[in-house]
């Protein structure tokens, strides 16, 4: 159980984290199970509609969303909100940081001068004994017009911090809101333990076995998620 707490004075005000399933993007909904392909003759093939790996990845763990509503024009972006008052806690009101371009020399990011963005979180999160947060952009969220950049922190014992998101703005054309809700952040417990790895040739069991996977896999829909997602 992840546990996603805010000061009370803001606890109107922001759109709560989310478990991924239920944040799903509507173009997920929206696309067709099958399509012509021109690029095999007209034949009919599976969309990610059929790939249960990339749906449980859009399904994984808790999302952040935006704050409130971001406003992008020529000038920049800006935002317009009531933020309360909060005498007791050194909280910003300002959804959006920066990060200088400096900050990232020596990285491979593709600032080219410009600053990083870094939205704001207001929940600390708190997660069960002897696991971790990674906190990612949105997986497969392409049609974002920023990239989250990933991060990950202790989930038991950094639980009272805020931790924030620094981004790229990678579609420099967007112009328009992006509105409150809007998906930041994902979270994904793993355990602070990691499994040791061992690397081997297949034996004859194993190419027999693997065989076998692939060819029902290809025989009919569905296959994975009955067999190996049950």
């Amino acid at each position: 159980m992840i546990t996603a707490r805010c000061h009370p004075a803001l606890k109107d005000l922001l759109p709560p984290p989310v478990p991924a399933g239920r944040a799903l993007p509507g173009w997920l909904r929206e696309m067709p199970a099958e399509v012509e392909s021109p690029s095999l003759g007209g034949a009919m093939v599976r969309t990610l509609k059929h790939c249960p790996p990339f749906i449980d990845a859009l399904a994984l763990g808790v999302i952040i969303p935006l704050p409130c509503d971001l406003i992008r024009d020529e000038d920049g972006l800006s935002w317009d909100w009531e933020f309360p008052a909060i005498p007791d806690a050194p909280i910003t009101r300002a959804p959006l940081g920066l990060h200088v371009p400096e900050q990232a020399k020596g990285a491979p990011l593709p600032l080219d001068g410009q600053v990083a963005i870094k939205f704001t979180n207001y929940w600390t999160l708190e997660a069960p004994e002897g696991w971790d947060l990674l906190f990612t952009h949105p997986l497969n969220r392409a049609d974002l017009p920023f990239q989250t950049l990933s991060g990950v922190v202790s989930g038991d014992k950094f639980t009272h911090g805020y931790v924030h998101f620094p981004a790229l703005w990678t579609d420099p054309g967007f112009r328009g809101v992006l509105p409150k809700g809007t998906p930041v952040a994902q979270v994904i417990p793993v355990p602070r333990a990691q499994p040791g790895l061992t690397v081997e040739a297949m034996s004859e069991a194993d190419i027999d076995e693997s065989r076998a996977v692939q060819e029902a896999l290809q025989a009919e829909p569905g296959v994975y998620r009955k067999r190996y997602r049950a």
